[in-house]
């Protein structure tokens, strides 16, 4: 594994987010409408800004959000995606549930095309 350069704007939340997500191999983020957009492989399956996190959700995941009492992003009012679920606080700050999340999400984000 390599060593993740933090680029200066970077928050350093989001910095341990995208390390403890790196064993799922190739994690990236881009800079995108005030937060961040995190792709794996290129493809986005999580969106993070003001110190939250979101997952991309289907049907099958989708569940696991709710049952938690986590809603999907409203990035301003009017607008919901409802593709993507706000990350459990207590998933957020352990390393292994994250990734194991965050895998599901991936799979998720491929059953959506």
């Amino acid at each position: 594994m390599t060593k993740r350069k933090k680029p200066p704007n970077r928050p350093d939340w989001l910095e341990a987010v995208l390390t403890a997500l790196d064993p799922l191999g190739e994690i990236t983020s881009r800079a995108m409408f005030g937060g961040y957009a995190i792709y794996q492989r290129g493809r986005i399956f999580a969106l993070a800004g003001n110190g939250r996190l979101y997952l991309k959700a289907d049907e099958q995941t989708e569940g696991d959000f709710r049952a938690r009492g986590m809603g999907p992003f409203q990035p301003w009012e009017g607008l919901t995606l409802k593709s993507y679920f706000e990350v459990p606080p207590d998933v957020l700050g352990d390393p292994e549930a994250l990734r194991a999340w965050a895998a599901e999400s991936i799979l998720a984000s491929l059953r959506l095309g």
